[in-house]
């Protein structure tokens, strides 16, 4: 689909499947995806952290991919499916990753629990950690002020571990 601009206000037209929902939005080219998301979306469970990637709090899953969504102009996700924190529960059934953040105590204050958990989604979409040293390595752009690390490992390491125990079709 062409990009429709609006030439008096340089405002672009996208489209974007968000939690499985679509949409189609008109921005401005300097808008990132986190602040579309918290603002005129309104998905405030992806935190807005330190704004420049670093933190991790804003990370969520773009075609099943973890990106920071502060980092990520909205113009440039035009026909994206993007999964937050708030489109990983089906109903009332959470995500296995979010039970296994609630089952192993993986979060405090709760603030960077979003992002850690849409992280953690990526990692095992991934399939490149097997072991904690891996889980460790590939979650260390997530940052927990709370200092969480060890139940976060413990939640993620349980989910690869279910997921390894699943039988292939």
């Amino acid at each position: 689909m062409p990009e429709a601009v609006a030439p008096e206000t340089g405002t672009h037209t996208i489209s974007l499947t968000i939690d499985g929902a679509e949409r189609s939005i008109i921005v401005d080219p300097w808008t990132t995806l986190l602040d579309l998301l918290r603002g005129p979306l309104g998905k405030t469970g992806t935190k807005k952290g330190c704004d420049h990637g670093q933190c991790g709090a804003c990370t969520v899953l773009i075609d099943g991919k973890r990106i920071n969504s502060c980092l990520t102009l909205a113009v440039m996700k035009d026909g994206a499916e993007i999964t937050t924190i708030e489109g990983l529960a089906t109903g009332d059934d959470l995500h296995p990753m979010q039970q296994a953040f609630v089952e192993h105590d993986a979060f405090q204050c709760g603030y960077c629990t979003p992002g850690q958990i849409c992280s953690a989604v990526g990692l095992v979409n991934e399939g490149h950690a097997h072991e904690r040293h891996e889980i460790r390595e590939l979650m260390s752009g997530n940052i927990c002020r709370c200092g969480a690390y060890t139940n976060i490992v413990d939640a993620v390491q349980s989910v690869l571990d279910q997921t390894a125990k699943a039988p292939t079709p």
